[in-house]
């Protein structure tokens, strides 16, 4: 079974209780009930853990959205009016967030993307006023003209292309030092991933591909990605590279690659585990 990070969460999303305003208010009362402790975005862990409050431990002018059900304990997250996403993900809390379980880690992953959404959706798009949350907080309606607005995904291709026995991969400006991974890039209005994974292909690296096949998907909450892993077959190995997307690439054997992720020395550093890229690289060199 392919397994990547931040998937595996077992708790129950309970959909049934979020358009249930008695059964919310219920779960809300009930002295079981679970917040997520949060510093902004980020979370509290403990002893490889998450950490959870009492709903009373949230502030006065928080929305809750309910995250579901473990067992019959209802669980939560705040989205704090003073919330304001800043964008930044401190290099310590890709540490943080390994060391935890895998199914607190993708618990994780859902309450961090819809909290961040929350933060930037308290206006309407479509006429400016103010909106408030609604459904367990898992869409916001504007208190002016009525519209809805429920959280989004965005698709993103991330992928390898092979040639033989070699794969390409692609190191990023600013990337920890010898990191090499897959390439990717955001699914545009009216393309589907096999054309995506094409065209950002081509558009990065100068490398046609087809044949292609997909392997995985992960969630990624930072903010709010889809990562849709893909192989597919390149037609040559001579690059051309964009430099306003990457700082190099290279094509790298099986045996390298099966070296590298074993943890020996080679010409680059394999994406962390928790990174869908590595299921992809894993999968690719698997036997």
């Amino acid at each position: 079974m392919i397994a990547p990070g931040f998937t595996g969460a077992t708790i129950d999303r309970a959909d049934h209780l979020r358009g249930d305003p008695d059964g919310l208010a219920a779960a809300m009362r009930d002295w079981r009930a679970r917040l997520l402790v949060l510093d902004g975005l980020d979370p509290r862990v403990e002893n490889g853990r998450l950490v959870w409050t009492s709903l009373a431990n949230a502030p006065g002018d928080a929305d809750l959205v309910l995250l579901g059900l473990i067992g019959e304990k209802p669980h939560f997250a705040a989205v704090p009016q003073a919330l304001r996403p800043t964008g930044a993900r401190p290099s310590a809390l890709m540490t943080l967030l390994a060391s935890l379980p895998r199914e607190e880690m993708a618990l994780y992953a859902a309450a961090r993307s819809v909290v961040d959404w929350h933060a930037r959706h308290r206006f309407c798009a479509n006429c400016g006023q103010p909106t408030d949350a609604f459904k367990g907080g898992w869409g916001r309606q504007c208190k002016g003209c009525g519209a809805q607005h429920f959280p989004r995904t965005d698709p993103v291709v991330i992928m390898l292309a092979e040639h033989g026995d070699q794969v390409l991969l692609g190191r990023g400006k600013g990337w920890p030092e010898g990191r090499y991974s897959a390439l990717a890039g955001f699914v545009e209005p009216g393309e589907s991933i096999e054309e995506a994974v094409a065209r950002e292909t081509w558009e990065e690296a100068g490398v046609r591909v087809s044949h292609i096949r997909y392997v995985a998907s992960q969630p990624w909450p930072f903010p709010s990605s889809l990562m849709i892993a893909c192989i597919g077959m390149a037609e040559d190995t001579a690059l051309t590279i964009d430099a306003t997307e990457l700082e190099d690439a290279l094509w790298a054997s099986r045996d390298e690659v099966c070296a590298v992720l074993r943890g020996e020395q080679g010409r680059f550093v394999a994406p962390p585990e928790y990174a869908i890229a590595h299921t992809l690289l894993s999968e690719w060199a698997r036997p």
